[in-house]
């Protein structure tokens, strides 16, 4: 059964689509999925590709991570599967009219999993961690001024100016709340409010999570994370029924049997970034070459077999305020050819730095680079462990190009802003000041329709300036064993473990 969603935020939930068993009697059949069943609900076995770079929300970048952090952590508000947001750890929460107070008043129900009460001090210790130096998500809180306990239930945070992306700030899985004094012990040993606990990581091999009892009567108890980086050692496992849940490709749906296949339009980009303070990149002309020598179409065909929609800047198609600016450098290689003349580039090498934890970036590296090479700009590709890359692209700006992915926000903003020149995170050294200016006044207007149209301007410059090869908006495809249900997607990048029911 194929389940094809195009609309990011519809809730995804599943028939029951039983398998046939061969040619044998119908007891052998019954027996079979009885034992299936029984095996599946001593616990949930989920695939995945990245063992994580540690479980302390506030020091990683990576979604994979986050996969599972989010899980063990909860934050103040939270997004639904249609955007919205509501409060979780939180009771309720109000904004000043100017716009620059959030308050927040939180539950008094709640406890850590080691039994400890959840308190304002924790949600201020939680955020001087997020804002502190050691934290890669620092400059997104860099607008709050303030964080002032109130009492033991009440918090408050002052902005220096009103942000529309205040409230959906603290919503993401790095805002998580974490218990007061706990730092260093939350990479291996943490201790959150959510819906499950750790019980044991084995790194490059699985993590064990256990339901936390009160949080959620029917959660599946027991949910393991296996580590298998080989996609065909999962593609089998989860055929054989060892693992119930797998992010796949589309070159094996069609492989897959009956298990339930979902498919989303994922709220993320995929692209080739350029490092512009390579003398070379930093010419506009050749960065033009770059998207004109490169059909994405067909490379999107190629590595992602053709499940994915084509962007023209850093923007998604599902995300409000969308503008297809695609058509701004069409496919040329004659043209490329010429702009790269023009620029003086012929003959030069770049280095390109793969994740080699993420076989379609490296694959999509390799084809870029071939046809990088009919324009005579030759590569030289380097494939690194995920963690180097963090480091050395992310974080030192060590690299000329790279292909990569970026998951999607709930507002634009804090998509576009790490495109701001002062920005930690701006990886491609990009520098304008027309989008310095246009994402500072997007970060202040609380009217939408004029952030719309500014969202615009910052689209179609991007899509001139070319400071990367926007590839496109990547389609998820999950593979759900046929007894599992309540499978959900969100406009981040996340799914929750606490919505997955085995069926009676």
């Amino acid at each position: 059964m194929k389940t094809k969603i195009g609309v990011l935020f519809i809730t995804l939930m599943f028939a029951l689509v039983l398998s046939a068993c061969g040619n044998g009697s119908d007891e052998a059949k019954e027996l079979l999925n009885e034992n299936k069943n029984t095996e599946a609900k001593d616990g949930l076995k989920i695939a995945i590709s990245v063992d994580p770079d540690g479980l302390d929300p506030h020091r990683t970048t990576a979604s994979s991570t986050f996969v599972i952090t989010n899980n063990i952590y909860d934050t103040l508000v939270k997004v639904t599967k249609d955007g919205e947001i509501e409060p979780s750890l939180a009771a309720s929460y109000e904004q000043s009219e100017d716009g620059k107070t959030l308050t927040f008043n939180l539950r008094e129900d709640v406890q850590f999993h080691d039994g400890t009460a959840l308190t304002a001090k924790d949600v201020a210790y939680s955020f001087e961690r997020i804002k502190d130096e050691l934290g890669p998500r620092k400059d997104n809180y860099a607008y709050i001024t303030e964080v002032n306990v109130i009492d033991d239930y009440t918090i408050e945070f002052k902005a220096e100016s009103p942000s529309a992306s205040f409230i959906s700030d603290f919503a993401y899985p790095w805002a998580a709340i974490v218990k007061d004094g706990a730092d260093e012990t939350l990479k291996k040993d943490p201790v959150g409010t959510g819906p499950y606990k750790l019980v044991n990581w084995t790194p490059q091999d699985k993590i064990v999570l256990e339901g936390v009892d009160h949080y959620n009567e029917g959660q599946i108890q027991n949910v393991e994370f296996k580590m298998m980086p080989d996609s065909t050692a999962q593609v089998t496992s989860f055929k054989k029924g060892d693992i119930h849940l797998i992010e796949t490709t589309g070159d094996v749906v069609d492989t897959l049997g009956d298990a339930t296949i979902i498919e989303i339009d994922n709220n993320s980009v995929q692209l080739m970034a350029m490092n512009l303070e390579n003398d070379y990149l930093s010419n506009k002309k050749l960065r033009q070459a770059i998207n004109m020598a490169v059909d994405k179409e067909e490379l999107i065909n190629a590595v992602w077999w053709g499940y994915g929609k084509q962007i023209g800047s850093h923007y998604p198609p599902v995300l409000k305020g969308y503008v297809d600016t695609t058509g701004t450098y069409p496919y040329d290689v004659k043209k490329a050819k010429a702009l790269v003349e023009e620029s003086g580039a012929k003959g030069i090498t770049l280095n390109m730095k793969l994740p080699s934890d993420y076989p379609n970036y490296v694959a999509a590296g390799q084809i870029i680079a071939e046809k990088l090479e009919a324009i005579g700009i030759h590569v030289k590709i380097e494939t690194i462990e995920w963690g180097t890359w963090l480091t050395d692209v992310y974080g030192n700006r060590d690299y000329d190009l790279t292909v990569v992915g970026h998951t999607g926000r709930i507002e634009g903003y804090d998509l576009l802003e790490k495109y701001n020149s002062t920005r930690s995170d701006n990886y491609f050294n990009y520098k304008n000041t027309e989008i310095d200016d246009l994402l500072s006044s997007i970060k202040v207007e609380l009217d939408e329709e004029r952030r719309m149209d500014m969202y615009e301007q910052v689209q179609t410059i991007l899509a001139e300036e070319v400071p990367a090869l926007y590839i496109q908006e990547p389609t998820r495809i999950y593979g759900i064993s046929d007894d599992l249900e309540g499978f959900s997607a969100y406009p981040i990048d996340v799914f929750e473990l606490k919505d997955l029911k085995f069926k009676e």
